[in-house]
């Protein structure tokens, strides 16, 4: 859903709605740089753009020079999550809305009892998302939460054992992942930040055996998810 104008999009911002991404027209002042200063208080992803390409994602025009698009997918409560018993995803700072996508799809799959992403600075489930997802969006619950540290530290109260899936930890393929399983899957550049990794009981890797030194974010979820999904088979 497109919300334009100045006026419009500054009362959006002083509302909880989820605004997936706010478009601004390049060289940005006055009421446009305070609307990019209160996006970015906020964490919201801003792009810039030249008049014609606003021109051009708005035909109807009165856009002002601003954009912002929200969603109005419908999040869980992380305790509903956590009420399930099944294992978690945790997303830590994933942006690119394909990545999301996928990471539904794998995680529905798997039998997760939902996907846990934060407020600010991550991907939220936009129509793009629930597209890639292949329908998977809509049978697994989203829960969006302030932090994901703050996450860690609840679902660590309901039992949850949290493992984050990063390059130089132990081998999954010696951990029994067995019990309330939550995964930590980090973002595309940075991976699983230091304070969330220092928050997890355990850092655990896949072995890399070719030259390239890392998997897709929803590949190597992939991997890992099914690996807790034969520990619970007793396999």
């Amino acid at each position: 859903m497109k919300q334009m104008g100045r006026n419009a999009v500054l009362e959006l911002l002083k509302t909880d709605k989820t605004i997936d991404k706010i478009l601004l027209e390049k060289g940005a002042q006055g009421t446009l740089g305070k609307i990019f200063a209160e996006a970015r208080k906020k964490g919201i992803r801003v792009q810039f753009l030249d008049r014609a390409a606003l021109d051009r994602e708005c035909p109807e025009g009165h856009h002002q020079g601003v954009v912002a698009f929200t969603t109005d997918y419908q999040y869980y409560d992380l305790e509903e999550l956590c009420e399930e018993g099944k294992f978690l995803v945790l997303c830590d700072g994933i942006e690119d809305v394909h990545n999301l996508g996928s990471i539904l799809r794998v995680a529905e799959c798997a039998g997760a009892g939902g996907i846990v992403i934060p407020a600010v600075k991550g991907a939220s489930v936009t129509e793009a998302v629930v597209r890639i997802s292949a329908g998977a969006a809509e049978h697994i619950k989203v829960a969006r939460v302030p932090s994901i540290n703050g996450a860690i530290d609840q679902i660590k109260k309901r039992g949850y054992w949290v493992y984050a899936l990063e390059t130089g930890g132990e081998d999954i393929f010696e951990e029994r992942l067995e019990g309330k399983i939550a995964l930590v899957v980090g973002g595309e550049d940075s991976g699983v930040k230091r304070l969330t990794r220092e928050k997890c009981d355990k850092v655990l890797s896949l072995p890399l055996l070719g030259k390239v030194n890392s998997l897709n974010a929803s590949v190597a979820l992939g991997i890992a998810a099914y690996e807790v999904v034969r520990a619970g088979l007793g396999k």
